[in-house]
């Protein structure tokens, strides 16, 4: 089947943050996101989830273990399960990118 951001499930995260899930198991979860200029999510961790973040479009900041890394647009960033992290978009463009998940970190979040 094909999925894009036109048929498949929308939710609203953050402040004013948009996703998509393309594909929704309990094994896999790949999500395509938005997040406007000056945006971000809380600091948190996975106990069994890994993630692959790849930028679509823009350039992302990364938080991780308290260590900052700049991700651009064509760049991937992987981030295993049990390490502190979370995305900013410092820019004042729209940020746009995928996050590949497995197994599906929706219920295996722990904010902080």
């Amino acid at each position: 089947m094909i999925k894009d951001i036109t048929n498949s499930e929308h939710y609203n995260w953050g402040n004013a943050c948009d996703g998509w899930h393309l594909v929704k198991s309990n094994l896999l979860s790949i999500i395509q996101e938005k997040m406007p200029s000056g945006t971000s999510e809380n600091l948190h961790y996975h106990h069994e989830s890994q993630q692959f973040f790849f930028i679509l479009q823009g350039t992302a900041t990364f938080e991780v273990e308290n260590e900052m890394y700049e991700v651009h647009e064509g760049q991937g960033f992987h981030i295993l399960p049990k390490k502190k992290h979370r995305i900013l978009n410092k820019t004042s463009k729209t940020l746009e990118f995928m996050v590949i998940s497995e197994p599906r970190s929706h219920g295996d979040r722990i904010d902080l």
